[in-house]
């Protein structure tokens, strides 16, 4: 039963992640200099949306990383997958969801308001995709371990 949790939890993030890569990967060109406006633009009104406006959503993306979380740790304490899987799944889930909330959900509230020099949105935009290909990553990898570990 945890293995669905975990997994309806982590494939609920990567569908959010995706989303938010569909954005991100149009500084991908861009990769020195600054990003052309309309480029910025686009990502921070992307930005501006999920971090100011589409309130209540972006609470849910918190309760899920939390159930992820929750259910991983209650998967180890009650022995419901062999060892390894929760630990790869913790390290995993603990990679993603750290990065976000250190760092990524910050640099995408500061793109949004658009309020730096284009140099320094520039660089946020860039290191926001760096984040979430590393979070996508993460939430591939607990996937697999769950997913793999239940067979």
């Amino acid at each position: 039963m945890l293995v669905g949790v975990i997994t309806a939890a982590a494939g609920f993030l990567l569908s959010v992640l995706w989303f938010d890569l569909m954005f991100d990967v149009q500084v991908a060109r861009h990769r020195a200099g600054d990003v052309p406006e309309p480029v910025l633009a686009s990502i921070a009104a992307y930005y501006r949306r999920v971090t100011k406006t589409a309130s209540p959503m972006g609470r849910l993306v918190a309760v899920v990383m939390l159930v992820l979380t929750g259910g991983i740790i209650w998967q180890a304490a009650d022995g419901d997958a062999a060892v390894w899987v929760s630990i790869v799944s913790f390290v995993a889930a603990g990679t993603g969801i750290g990065l976000a909330l250190v760092r990524t959900f910050g640099h995408a509230r500061r793109l949004g308001a658009r309020g730096d020099p284009i140099e320094v949105q520039s660089a946020l935009a860039r290191s926001i995709l760096g984040d979430h290909v590393v979070c996508f990553a993460a939430m591939v990898t607990v996937l697999v371990a769950q997913l793999g570990g239940a067979a």
